[in-house]
């Protein structure tokens, strides 16, 4: 709206980063592989970031106006957003994939507050989430986000004073369900008093919710999952063969999250996903007998 505003842009599909060019034998040069190459090699993936609480005055449809013609005042609403953005993120990645370098993750502030929809576009398009709060009111997303074990990036000392107050933030039931969560910061110039920010998220956290040295060492080892570091760096803090199920990838000496947690969290999941596979064949079976029935009572 700023932009628009400012007349900086005249629609929706003016790009900052994602700005296609082409050379003189037809192949697509995006400025963030050819003039920030540097930059984004330390950038792995991109947030989206403003008040979800604001009211959205367009739901976003197959009749919604493409980014040409976006050219209204108004901010397009959380899905538009988001679906833009993958679409673009996903032309970036196929052009450096193919040049050598790093792919980018979408990774956006979603759930924090709002519409319950923002956290379904976040479920389909995006890699890990921030905040998450918001599945506490919708226990279907919560599940989907469990099964998928989509990351999201929690920071409770940020939520208590915009949104949340501490003892209500709901990641220690997030931490026992199995939910790939971990602590982070936001805006820590803001929220936070000491040089070590993300430190004082965790002893606050430990000391308020009364986590274990178990709990605390899991939100870690989740952190390091979650991030966007290279897989020799995270080989090095969790071990060599951290990409495996179950306690065959965890390595204690440099987690120090003990194989019995690892085991119970992987034979949970295990048994979900199988209830739920059978009850589509369940389902399934159903269908094909309801089916069978019908045809066998036509006329003779």
């Amino acid at each position: 709206p700023k932009l628009t505003l400012s007349h900086t842009t005249t629609d929706h599909e003016d790009d900052n980063v994602y700005n296609d060019d082409y050379d003189d034998d037809g192949v697509c040069v995006c400025v963030c592989v050819c003039v920030c190459v540097c930059v984004c090699v330390q950038v792995v993936g991109f947030d989206s970031v403003d008040d979800e609480s604001k009211p959205e005055q367009h739901c976003f449809n197959m009749e919604s106006p493409l980014p040409v013609n976006w050219t209204e005042e108004d901010n397009p609403p959380y899905a538009y957003y988001l679906y833009y953005m993958y679409a673009n993120m996903t032309v970036l990645n196929h052009l450096r994939r193919q040049r050598g370098f790093n792919t980018l993750v979408l990774r956006p502030h979603c759930g924090e507050a709002g519409p319950i929809h923002h956290l379904v576009s976040g479920f389909m398009l995006s890699e890990n989430i921030s905040h998450g709060l918001l599945l506490r009111k919708a226990p279907v997303l919560q599940y989907l986000y469990y099964l998928a074990q989509i990351g999201i990036a929690m920071s409770p000392l940020s939520n208590n004073s915009l949104f949340l107050s501490y003892h209500r933030n709901p990641l220690p039931e997030y931490l026992s369900r199995g939910l790939m969560v971990s602590l982070s910061t936001d805006d820590p110039l803001q929220f936070h008093f000491t040089k070590e920010p993300l430190m004082e998220e965790y002893s606050i956290a430990a000391q308020v919710w009364k986590l274990s040295s178990c709990d605390m060492c899991e939100l870690a080892r989740n952190s390091v999952l979650m991030s966007g570091f290279s897989h020799k760096v995270k080989s090095y803090w969790l071990g060599p063969h951290y990409i495996k199920e179950g306690q065959e990838g965890n390595d204690i000496r440099r987690t120090n999250v003990p194989d019995i947690r690892v085991a119970y969290r992987y034979e949970t999941m295990c048994e979900e996903l199988n209830l739920i596979t059978q009850a589509i064949r369940t389902d399934e079976l159903e269908a094909i007998t309801e089916e069978e029935g019908t045809l066998c009572m036509g006329p003779v």
